[in-house]
Formats: C-alpha cells, sequence, structure tokens
C-alpha cells in the first residue's frame, strides 16, 4: 500500500480462506417454478469493476491525493444516516455535508442542521416544516433551503456541490432522487437495497450513460466489494453471501412453526430485535424472515453482475465474516471485522481511498483475532426462512418480477408489525402477489413508469392478499 499522511491507497485488509462452507442458491420452488426466466438475463455490473478501463479508473482516482467528498444524504435520521453522519463529524477533512433528507424527525434534523450547516435540507413530512423552522429559531441555527414532500429528496440528491450521495432511506423512496443524482454523474454509495432490487433494469443503462459510479454501503455488498479490489477482470467467480440468521437462528424451523402457531405475539416482538445489528423495524424484520439475505442476492447479481447460480448464502451468526468472493483460480477471500457499520459506510464514501481512522473516532477498537471463541458456518433452513428461494425465484425471472417482489415485502412486512397476520403470513402474501404478478402485467424490461406502477400494485395486491387470510391463522402450504 502507498502511504500518504492520513491516508492510505487502496490498501484491502482481508482475509484468505481456503475454503468457506456455502450451499448453492435454492432453485425455484414446485409452486414458482413457471418463474424462472423468461425475461433477458444482465449481466453488467453496477460496481465500478471488471473491466479494463474500471481497472484504471480506480487506480487513477486512488492516486489522486484529493480525498475529500462532498455529501449528500438521503435519510439523514435514520440508522444510516446517523452513523454516516458520526463519520462526517469525526472526519471533516474528508467529508463535508452538502445537503440531507429526512422524513418526520424534525427534533433530530434540527439539530443536524445545527451542526453540519447543510445548503439544501428535504423533509418528507409536509406538516411538520413550520415546526423545524420553530426548532432551528430556537437553536438560533442558520435556516437552510427547505423543501417538503417527495421533492425533497431529490432536492437533496440534486444539490449543487455535492458529488457523493448515500441513499440511506428505506424502500423505494429512494428510486427517484438516485436516478437524478446519476444524472449528473454523481457516486451513489449505495444503502438502499430496493434502487436495484426494483429499478435495476433502468438504473444499469443509467450508470453507463452518465458516468456514475455506485459502491456499496451495506455490509455484505461492501464486503464483496472490498474483496474484488485489485482483482482483475474476468477473475470473479462465485460470490458467498454471509448471514447472521436473524433473531430466529437458533430455533429449528419446527421450533418457530409450533412457537408460531402458541404464542404468535411472542413471535412478532422477537423478530423485531436483532442479536448483532443495531437496524430500523422494517430491516430488523427483513433479518428475521431473511428476505433481507435474499434481497441481497438480487441486488448482488445487478451490483457485481454475476449470476444466480454462482451466488451463495450461508448462515454465520457470528457477524464477522462480512462476505466472501472465490476467484477463477479457486481462492476464496473474504471480508472479516466486528459487526459495524460504520466500516461499510465509510469506504463507500472513501472509496477507493483507505482513510486512516484513530479507534475510538468512529470505529470503536481493534479487531483482534485472538477475541473470537469460534466462527461457525451452515446452510440455510429453507423452510424456515422461505423468502429465500422467493427472492432466487423471482431474481431468475427477472424483468419486473423483482419489483412486485420488493413492493410485495415492504407492505407484508408493514402489516406484520401492525399484527394483521402472524410471521410465516409474510412469504404466504408475497407468494400469492408473485404468483398473481407472472399470470398478469408482468414486464421482461419494465420502463421507469412500469416500475412504479407494478410498485404499487404489489402493495394492493398483498392487502388483497392479507384481506383473504384474515379469518384464520397463516403457516407454511
Amino acid at each position: 500500500a502507498i502511504s500518504r499522511g492520513d491516508m492510505v491507497v487502496p490498501s484491502l485488509v482481508i482475509v484468505a480462506l481456503a475454503a468457506l462452507g456455502a450451499t448453492a442458491g435454492p432453485r425455484a420452488t414446485p409452486r414458482l417454478s413457471a418463474l424462472r426466466s423468461s425475461s433477458v438475463q444482465m449481466r453488467s455490473a453496477a460496481a465500478p469493476f471488471g473491466t479494463p478501463e474500471d481497472f484504471r479508473d480506480c487506480v487513477n482516482r486512488a492516486l489522486d491525493q484529493n480525498s475529500k467528498k462532498h455529501v449528500a444524504l438521503l435519510g439523514s435520521t435514520g440508522s444510516i444516516g446517523t452513523q454516516t453522519l458520526d463519520i462526517c463529524r469525526e472526519y471533516p477533512e474528508h467529508f463535508e455535508v452538502v445537503s440531507i433528507a429526512a422524513g418526520a424527525n424534525v427534533e433530530l434534523l434540527a439539530q443536524q442542521i445545527a451542526e453540519f450547516k447543510p445548503s439544501v435540507v428535504g423533509l418528507a413530512a409536509v406538516e411538520k416544516e413550520g415546526e423545524l423552522r420553530e426548532r432551528l429559531k430556537a437553536l438560533d441555527a442558520k435556516v437552510p433551503e427547505i423543501v417538503t414532500g417527495p421533492e425533497g429528496q431529490t432536492a437533496v440528491a440534486t444539490a449543487p456541490g455535492a458529488d457523493t450521495v448515500v441513499t440511506g432511506v428505506v424502500g423505494c423512496a429512494g428510486l427517484l432522487p438516485t436516478i437524478e443524482a446519476i444524472k449528473l454523474g454523481r457516486t451513489i454509495a449505495l444503502a438502499n437495497k430496493e434502487t436495484l432490487i426494483a429499478g435495476g433494469p433502468i438504473i444499469l443503462p443509467l450508470l453507463d450513460e452518465f458516468g456514475s459510479k455506485m459502491t456499496a454501503a451495506d455490509s455484505e455488498h461492501s464486503a464483496i466489494f472490498q474483496c474484488l479490489q485489485g482483482v482483475p477482470p474476468g477473475a470473479l467467480r462465485r460470490v458467498i453471501l454471509t448471514a447472521s440468521g436473524g433473531a430466529f437462528r437458533d430455533l429449528t424451523a419446527e421450533e418457530l412453526i409450533a412457537k408460531n402457531t402458541e404464542d404468535p405475539e411472542w413471535v412478532r416482538k422477537k423478530a423485531s430485535t436483532h442479536p448483532n445489528w443495531d437496524m430500523g423495524a422494517k430491516i430488523t424484520v427483513d433479518s428475521s424472515t431473511m428476505m433481507n439475505k435474499g434481497l441481497e442476492v438480487i441486488e448482488a447479481h445487478y451490483l457485481f453482475g454475476v449470476g444466480y447460480d454462482d451466488i451463495d448464502v450461508v448462515v454465520h451468526p457470528q457477524s464477522i465474516v462480512h462476505s466472501a468472493i472465490e476467484t477463477s483460480d479457486s481462492s476464496v477471500i473474504a471480508q472479516v471485522g466486528w459487526p459495524d457499520m460504520r466500516l461499510p459506510i465509510l469506504y463507500s464514501m472513501s472509496w477507493p481511498h483507505r482513510i486512516h481512522v484513530d479507534y475510538g473516532r468512529g470505529i470503536d477498537e481493534k479487531f483482534d483475532f485472538k477475541q473470537l471463541s469460534e466462527m461457525t458456518f451452515k446452510a440455510p433452513d429453507y423452510t424456515k426462512y422461505p423468502c429465500i428461494p422467493l427472492a432466487f425465484a423471482a431474481g431468475r425471472k427477472g424483468g419486473s418480477m423483482t419489483c412486485a417482489l420488493n413492493a410485495a415485502n415492504e407492505r407484508a412486512n408493514e402489516l406484520f408489525r401492525q399484527g394483521k397476520f402472524d410471521f410465516f403470513g409474510i412469504p404466504k402474501v408475497i407468494e400469492q402477489t408473485m404468483e398473481a404478478h407472472d399470470k398478469d402485467g408482468f414486464k421482461a424490461q419494465p420502463t421507469l413508469e412500469d416500475i412504479l406502477a407494478i410498485d404499487e400494485w404489489a402493495r394492493g395486491q398483498v392487502d388483497i392478499e392479507a384481506e383473504r387470510m384474515a379469518s384464520g391463522k397463516v403457516l407454511i402450504s
């Protein structure tokens, strides 16, 4: 590595493993076998790797001593957003906050505006603009340009002076502002899975057209991206996604089904907690169903251009190995570290630079293998986690099916948290919505208008399927 002051260019902390036990991605379930591969399978990658041009561009960027990034942040009051601002606070010489957007938490948003002094602020909750202005006045803070409603996020993503957009919002709300930022050639630090899962067929051509770069801010895809640094074009053979197993990892499928029958409210409460990570409510439930891993499979397909038969999922409860790749010569390279989202967020903004961090300033403590008691790996149980094969089926179908899957999951997750049905109702309504979409409305090559319409349709279809199930408890069929 080349060291210049507090910047290391472009060093990689990886561990080469001789082998990592993982199972190949599941084949389509019998009821979904008809969904398989009727659309064009895209092979280009959203992440900047894999071509000679990407390789040269990465080296040139790494050798550029100016590593400072000017950040537009979507979802500033959420988990990703607050951790992003933690990094910007600790390393102002590398990161300047230009604009931020939030939903309805105006108390925290006002504090962020007072501290980071963004020029543009987006506020989704139109009715809270007056309260935000009053809070800013009370803090004696300069009032920035405030844009309310859905347009606020786009205004933040396209704010003058920003070069890096961190998409920390949940759901398809991040799709439109991401597209507008791509059109300006900005780097997208992607923490919003749904952007590629729902919009992959339109996002990839836009990245090529406007020369925008997309890096990964979530743990697993950041790990893969880090492992790929220095891997020559054509040398990626396989992607191995690790999963903590979520809240129910220590229960067998039979135990979880029985508990869901006996005490569904205990299951509902348990599903809203995570043993390793501090995350928002929606993604915590996604982790419990392991739909988050299914969505990450689709995201990996679009980010890294790998086919679904070359993406494996392995349960690793300790969350130390964040994911791995296998190269053409059969070497397996993994990225390891404590479960801390700040490192992948940091790298998504600093890429390809390596910012020197002091322990206790953004990263809590030094990683030490000697502190590990064990690292274990096992295959996921698809009876306990039926959302994983649903995601593989949607991915292999391609086209608009991944959009329908994503929207159905968002709505099913929400209804589950509201108590509308039990835990296994989530995959049930998603599967039924996918089957309905396959019969009517599927698009092999969807447009943006198609994606937005299917997103809205799938949410409504979940409501219909939920009503059909309302008379009784739902178990796996």
